[in-house]
């Protein structure tokens, strides 16, 4: 009788993930990752290539500033783009860091929670949104799953730097007044 409680066992874990994927352009990515940023309530864990969606970062911050730990781990060189969400996040308390240990950091990851795990080619842009052919995959309640993301997460996160926004460009005449 033991083994067979073991399989129902089995069978109601396998039951209880969940996955569902998204496909770009247009094909609603965006908004399943904010609603997965909007129901976390412990803790989110990025690591972004791109990270320029407004949209995207106003949820971040939003999770941040009602007490969720917000850590996004960043690209080195996609961190000095135009609109890039990481001082947002900052200002929201926030915390962002850069990986230039890697030519590229190209991970695309969110883990809400330590249960959810958002990846796939999805960059978080408002171009991966509109115009790119992307995906996006949604797993929950994949511990296995979630532990060996959570470790990849954390060992880039030890090599990680705190990034600090680049100061505002002066024009030559302003500095002469």
């Amino acid at each position: 009788m033991r083994p067979f409680l073991t399989l129902l066992l089995l069978i109601a874990l396998v039951a209880a993930a969940e996955t569902s994927v998204r496909f770009s352009p247009k094909g609603g990515c965006t908004a399943a990752i904010i609603a997965e940023i909007n129901a976390a309530t412990n803790a989110i864990m990025m690591q972004a290539y791109n990270f320029t969606s407004p949209s995207i970062g106003d949820a971040l911050a939003a999770a941040a500033r009602r007490g969720v730990k917000v850590v996004a781990l960043q690209d080195n060189i996609a961190s000095h783009q135009k609109n890039f969400q990481g001082p947002k996040l900052m200002a929201a308390g926030g915390a962002v860091l850069i990986d230039k240990a890697h030519k590229i950091s190209h991970n695309k990851i969110i883990i809400i929670d330590r249960q959810t795990i958002l990846t796939g080619s999805f960059n978080f842009s408002e171009n991966a949104e509109n115009s790119n052919a992307e995906n996006l995959l949604v797993l929950r309640d994949h511990p296995a799953l979630a532990v060996s993301y959570i470790r990849n997460w954390s060992n880039h996160f030890a090599h990680c730097l705190p990034y600090t926004p680049a100061p505002p460009l002066v024009s030559p005449k302003a500095k002469n007044k």
